[in-house]
């Protein structure tokens, strides 16, 4: 389904840290603000006409795979670059990622992501996500604003921040994201995630915020959708419903599973709480004309006694905004109108991003017993259901041990 080499360059967005040369109050690394990108371009987009979702989702993949490989040129050096040398940057971008994405989709992964840069396409695409990149580094700035006001050129680079707002002021979403109307609080709301960080309780390299990880979930299931040959809106559905899946947590934080399931009757008590807080603090920010389809994504429907309930990993549909919830395999609603959701599968990505988080940890030295054991219960797991709808997942755990030369206690 994905190469290795690719997991580990897609991980490696957690461990560059953004604004390096101003004092920060939390460690802002890449990875954490491309899932802010692009949660902030899901909303910008579904406000905008006529936007083909599938390609601000492989477009927004395209400039994250790039932008790891550039990570040591400062970005408004790097803008001065390409001004003059776009071509060769993009033919050496392109040379350190073919290895790694050569392979899927037969090469077509390959062939539009060279089309992607070197084709004046993809206007209105390139447009939404600059803007979201924008307000996710907007978003960061203010963070670095508060402990970097003694130094002499603060002033000036607040200034260049507030000048580019112009430049998106024809996209609606950018609009009221800087009228700071309802839809800024679900983009704040989002960004808090990045301060909460996952296996909270143990030491590990390196640290993920429950921000980067919903990402790292998301782009699995695009190359998940890949494999199995999904259509356009169930490939658009399965990526924001694992970019979106831990959005709840901005409200209650993670809760470990040992605690949630200890104690009896905990589990229904915080699944209550969130239904409540999500009705509270995030349906009424979002756009009234996609309210439900957000709802849906997010995996919130009524059970057979009219009660609203959440579960985001169970496989369903949306056909005329009608939730429908499918036991079986989603093959025969592969076409656009149903809008399914792979939610079975998208709990293997969540448990294999889980994995790779502490596999990495663990073949840098880092480990407690708490990580080991969660990491070989997982390889467990995989080892005894490898596969879902034909795609195999244990062959990318087997490969990640292979190359991180772990060994089975």
């Amino acid at each position: 389904m994905i190469d290795i080499k690719l997991i580990e360059h897609i991980f490696k967005a957690a461990s560059i840290s953004r604004w390096n040369d101003y004092p920060r109050m939390a460690n802002l690394v890449e990875l954490d603000k491309q899932a802010h990108k692009f949660i902030i371009a899901y909303f910008i987009a579904k406000m905008e006409k006529n936007v083909d979702m599938r390609r601000i989702i492989e477009a927004g993949i395209f400039e994250f795979l790039s932008r790891v490989v550039v990570t040591d040129i400062r970005p408004d050096v790097y803008r001065e670059i390409v001004k003059q040398k776009k071509d060769e940057v993009n033919a050496w971008v392109l040379s350190k990622l073919e290895p790694m994405i050569e392979g899927l989709e037969g090469g077509e992964f390959l062939k539009r992501f060279e089309h992607y840069l070197h084709s004046d396409e993809y206007e209105k695409e390139r447009l939404i996500l600059k803007a979201a990149s924008y307000f996710a580094t907007r978003w960061e700035f203010n963070i670095i604003y508060q402990t970097s006001q003694f130094l002499s050129d603060i002033e000036e680079i607040k200034n260049k921040v507030e000048e580019e707002l112009e430049d998106y002021y024809e996209l609606i979403g950018a609009r009221k994201i800087a009228l700071n109307q309802k839809i800024a609080k679900i983009i704040d709301l989002s960004g808090r995630l990045r301060f909460q960080k996952r296996w909270a309780q143990t030491p590990r390299i390196p640290e993920t915020a429950v921000l980067g990880h919903m990402l790292v979930v998301a782009i699995l299931s695009y190359f998940y959708s890949l494999e199995i040959k999904a259509c356009d809106a169930r490939l658009e559905y399965n990526f924001y419903c694992a970019l979106f899946h831990d959005l709840p947590e901005s409200l209650t934080r993670d809760i470990i599973s040992p605690v949630k399931y200890g104690i009896e009757g905990l589990h229904t008590l915080i699944a209550e709480y969130e239904m409540k807080l999500i009705d509270e603090r995030i349906l009424p920010f979002v756009p009234s004309e996609f309210r439900a389809e957000f709802a849906y994504i997010l995996g919130i429907r009524k059970d057979e006694n009219g009660v609203f309930i959440k579960n985001e990993f169970e496989n369903r549909s949306f056909k005329n905004n009608q939730v429908g919830v499918c036991s079986g395999s989603l093959d025969s609603l592969n076409s656009n109108e149903y809008k399914a959701i792979d939610g079975k599968a998208l709990k293997y990505c969540d448990k294999l991003a889980a994995f790779i988080e502490a596999g990495l940890s663990i073949s840098y030295g880092v480990k407690s017993k708490e990580l080991e054991s969660g990491f070989w219960g997982m390889y467990d797991f995989f080892k005894d259901y490898s596969s879902i709808n034909g795609v195999n997942f244990f062959k990318i755990c087997e490969a990640l041990i292979e190359d991180f030369k772990l060994t089975h206690p």
